[in-house]
């Protein structure tokens, strides 16, 4: 498992009319290149270390993430990905020193706040998973306001995971399915993986096809756990702030050559 080379010379991130339809074609060699995953997710993993290999405190490799964000982005919507779930915030970053969640949720602010518009044009929309009740209320309120304000967006729904985890999301599912059985309102005999699902924060959007994970480290690090369990899984050296087109369509390519099964014998 080698870090993929970085961009090649001219790659831009040009801008796309939004919401219209893409022609996927393969890059530098005219041909067509197989169907995108209809969901891609990815673990953000690598800041820290980025900013420690440049001698930067761990806020500047935040931001610098941030701008790999915008990459991926510009990726996902040349490509034709409907859904990309980025985790930028698990249950689990509270831990972290008070300064440092301090960096992540300003940047979120700034984000929120101000780069909104920018998707909206590009037909993204913007799609919140997570426990919000954590955070501030102007927090909260912009997080809102951008989901209200691309809701009609169709080119790529990102999603964003915020004080997002795994085992919480399943734990809130199961507690909403025993209140249903308690009201009246759900027979337990009806209870199936399908109808089980639709109590998951991520009731309206499709399970993952493919979770990258970058900074050589190999876990999921409660990131849906339900919903993860037949996706491919992509794990790159690569820091998040190093992650580039030529990484995402690196990953794209192992996943076009995976045979995907789901619990099925092979095809002969």
């Amino acid at each position: 498992m080698g870090s993929v080379p970085g961009p090649a010379a001219g790659t831009t991130d040009a801008q796309i009319p939004p919401n219209t339809p893409l022609d996927i074609a393969g890059r530098g060699n005219g041909g067509a290149v197989p169907a995108p995953p209809g969901h891609v997710a990815l673990i953000m993993d690598g800041n820290g270390r980025w900013a420690m290999a440049h001698g930067l405190p761990r806020a500047a490799g935040h931001s610098a993430g941030a701008e790999a964000v915008r990459r991926c982005v510009q990726a996902a919507i040349r490509r034709g990905v409907g859904y990309l779930t980025l985790y930028a915030f698990s249950s689990e970053n509270w831990r972290r020193t008070p300064d440092e969640v301090a960096d992540l949720t300003s940047l979120l602010r700034y984000y929120l706040r101000h780069k909104v518009a920018e998707l909206s044009r590009e037909g993204v929309r913007i799609r919140i998973i997570g426990d919000l009740s954590r955070f501030d209320d102007d927090v909260r309120a912009e997080a809102k306001r951008a989901e209200d304000v691309t809701s009609a967006n169709r080119r790529l729904t990102l999603v964003l995971a915020l004080s997002y985890g795994g085992r919480a999301d399943i734990m809130q599912a199961a507690k909403h399915v025993a209140l249903a059985v308690r009201d009246g309102a759900l027979d337990p005999a009806q209870l199936d993986e399908s109808l089980f699902g639709r109590f998951l924060l991520t009731a309206d959007l499709p399970d993952p096809d493919l979770i990258i994970r970058t900074s050589g480290e190999c876990r999921l690090s409660n990131f849906l756990l339900w919903q993860s369990a037949y996706a491919e899984l992509v794990f790159l050296d690569t820091l998040w702030p190093d992650f580039n087109e030529q990484h995402f369509d690196a990953a794209l390519d192992m996943f076009a050559r995976r045979e995907r099964r789901f619990g099925a014998r092979p095809t002969l």
